[in-house]
């Protein structure tokens, strides 16, 4: 790995991470289906990490462990440096502030019921000994960083739009001050004009808040505009790890050389490439032997079938899991 990319402070670290579910098929059997298979990824301070894939692919799964929200069925999960299963209940509270999310439909995630200056109220009150009087400073600063004005307080959740609801829910992440910030498709609900405010706002809010943030996307433009590292997900693995700089310019995973195949870039339309995916991924996520790739694969070979290829680094931070490409 880089040495200047090693050296910086790790806010948060999966180390070889499984899940599975366990689904009832008809009355008497179950099948198991695994939406992470050995996953190891860090998150370094400052960063935002891009983890790009299908539908299906299991990334939102990796960002609800990174979260804490599930756990892993195999493997750890650190924040700070801190495994969370041997903290205690008082030490996970202290730390749970410090990790928040942006979820993707900002309608379902806030209550309907409450104004917006409550909405943003509640997480100080959960965290912090605080009257709503003296919240209220602290809500209207935040709101002004997110570019809403103070008009919105006494509004509730339908009165406003889909850019002014999403600007809301990453307000009431950033009240607390967090050091990483997991975004979930958090642009994928908006149209066109107001997924790119959203997109810039972000890159305003990392750098004056100085903080990490995990964006989850099936948008290689996306990823691009936004990313500073991007980790490539396929079948419940990374397959590959980059600087977002280096995309398009480097020998990348032939899953990503399919993603980059068939992306539209909307400032310089092309027609994309449709032949490489005329054989479809698998519907079946049980445990399968080899490079999961295999069947849409186009350099595939023999042992690709029986062997799975571990993740390894071809040059300073490009990382792939390719027997073709290492």
């Amino acid at each position: 790995m880089d040495k200047e990319l090693s050296s910086q402070e790790v806010i948060a670290e999966v180390k070889d991470v499984w899940k599975r579910f366990e689904l009832r098929v008809g009355i008497f059997s179950k099948r198991t289906i695994y939406a992470l298979r050995g996953v190891s990824l860090k998150v370094f301070k400052g960063e935002t990490l891009a983890i790009l894939g299908e539908s299906g692919c299991g990334k939102t799964t990796l960002g609800r462990i990174f979260l804490g929200l599930e756990e892993p069925s195999k493997g750890e999960v650190y924040w700070f440096g801190q495994n969370i299963k041997t903290l205690s209940k008082r030490e996970f509270k202290s730390l749970r502030k410090k990790v928040q999310a942006v979820f993707q439909d900002p309608t379902s995630s806030l209550n309907p019921k409450m104004r917006i200056r409550d909405i943003l109220f509640e997480p100080l009150s959960t965290n912090f000994k605080i009257t709503k009087d003296e919240g209220l400073s602290q809500i209207e600063e935040v709101l002004k960083k997110v570019g809403l004005s103070d008009k919105v307080l006494y509004c509730y959740p339908h009165e406003l739009s889909g850019g002014q609801r999403q600007r809301v829910a990453l307000a009431r992440a950033l009240i607390l001050q967090p050091k990483l910030l997991v975004l979930d498709e958090p642009t994928s609900a908006l149209d066109m004009t107001i997924q790119k405010q959203i997109l810039d706002l972000l890159k305003e809010l990392r750098l004056s808040f100085q903080i990490s943030y995990i964006f989850i996307t099936h948008s290689i433009n996306t990823a691009k505009y936004l990313a500073t590292r991007i980790a490539v997900m396929y079948f419940g693995k990374i397959v590959e790890i980059f600087p977002a700089e280096a995309l398009g310019k480097v020998f990348h995973h032939p899953y990503t050389e399919l993603l980059l195949s068939v992306s539209l870039d909307p400032f310089n339309p092309v027609k994309p490439s449709l032949s490489a995916l005329k054989v479809e991924p698998s519907s079946s996520f049980e445990e399968v032997e080899g490079c999961p790739f295999y069947p849409r694969c186009q350099y595939k070979k023999t042992n690709c079938q029986t062997l799975s290829p571990e993740l390894v680094e071809v040059s300073p931070g490009h990382l792939v899991s390719c027997f073709e490409r290492i």
